[in-house]
C-alpha cells in the first residue's frame, strides 16, 4: 500500500466532505486503539477543528494510558485539535439501576457492553451537536463489512467513516506511517466494554490476519475443502459472524407499500 497516496486522498475527502456539508470540524472518541488513533490523525491533518473525546465507563488503565499519551501526542503535533473528556461511569451504573432483571448473565453482559458504546454515542452527538461538528467513525473494513463486529447505533452510528475501505492490518500500516504512538501499534486490539482484559481476538475466536484471509477467500468464491483444519475453522467463524451480523451491515429494510393500496 502507498501510505502517502492513501493518506493524501482520505484527507482530501475529508476536506472535500467539510466543505460540502457546511460543519465546523470533526469530533471523535479516543480509545487507545489503533482505529480511533489513525483516524483522528486524518481528522487533524484536514487542518479543520477536531475535538477528540475520552469517555471512560470502568476503563482498564493501560487503555486510559494509552488514549491519553496519544491525546497528549495528537495536539502537540496539531495546532487544530482539542480533547474533553467526559466521565459517563457514574451515567452508566445509573442506568443499570433501573433496568429490569434477568437470570440469562450472558446476555445481561453483553447488553451492558452494547449500552456503554451507545451511552458514547448519545455524547458524541451531544457535543457534535453543540460545535457543529460531525462524527467520525472508526470501523475499518473487516470488523464493518466483515464480521460486524460493532455496536449497532454505538459505535456504528457515525457520520462518516474515514478508514472503512482498510483492512485492520492496512489500518496498522497506516499508523505507523503516520507515528502513532508505539504503544498502540503493540498494543492488542481490544473494544473494552466489558472491563476486563478480553481481546478482540478472544471475543471473535480468530485473529484479525485470519478474519482478513477469510475474508478475501470469500471474495474469490473459495470453498472449505479447499482448506486445512484451522483454515476451515476460520473461514466458518467469518461466515457466521457475517451471516448473524447483516442486519448491522445493510440499510434498514423499510416496507414498502403498493401505490394502488395505499
Amino acid at each position: 500500500m502507498n501510505n502517502q497516496k492513501v493518506t493524501d486522498y482520505i484527507v482530501k475527502w475529508l476536506k472535500d466532505y467539510v466543505t460540502t456539508a457546511k460543519v465546523n470540524g470533526f469530533i471523535l472518541g479516543v480509545s487507545g486503539g489503533i482505529d480511533s488513533a489513525v483516524t483522528a490523525s486524518l481528522c487533524a491533518r484536514t487542518g479543520f477543528p477536531v475535538l477528540v473525546l475520552e469517555l471512560p465507563i470502568y476503563q482498564g488503565e493501560k487503555q486510559v494510558n494509552r488514549a491519553q499519551e496519544f491525546i497528549q501526542y495528537l495536539k502537540k503535533t496539531y495546532s487544530n485539535v482539542s480533547s474533553q473528556k467526559v466521565e459517563l461511569t457514574d451515567v452508566f451504573d445509573t442506568f443499570k439501576k433501573v433496568l429490569p432483571t434477568t437470570d440469562n448473565a450472558a446476555k445481561v453482559n453483553l447488553s451492558l457492553a452494547n449500552t456503554r458504546a451507545r451511552l458514547r454515542m448519545s455524547t458524541l452527538y451531544h457535543l457534535a451537536g453543540l460545535h457543529g461538528y460531525i462524527v467520525a467513525g472508526t470501523g475499518n473494513k473487516v470488523e464493518d463489512f466483515g464480521v460486524g463486529f460493532y455496536t449497532k447505533y454505538g459505535d456504528g452510528g457515525v457520520d462518516i467513516s474515514p478508514i472503512a475501505d482498510l483492512m485492520k492490518s492496512e489500518v496498522y500500516e497506516l499508523g505507523a506511517y503516520l507515528n502513532v504512538p508505539t504503544s498502540i501499534l503493540n498494543a492488542a486490539p481490544t473494544d473494552g466494554l466489558f472491563g476486563d482484559n478480553r481481546t478482540d481476538e478472544d471475543q471473535l475466536g480468530a485473529s484479525y490476519d485470519e478474519l482478513e484471509w477469510a475474508m478475501q477467500q470469500v471474495a474469490l468464491n473459495k470453498k472449505s475443502t479447499d482448506f486445512s483444519e484451522r483454515q476451515k475453522e476460520v473461514f466458518e467463524i467469518y461466515n457466521r459472524l457475517h451471516r448473524i451480523n447483516q442486519h448491522k451491515m445493510i440499510p434498514i429494510p423499510v416496507c414498502e407499500i403498493p401505490e394502488e393500496i395505499k
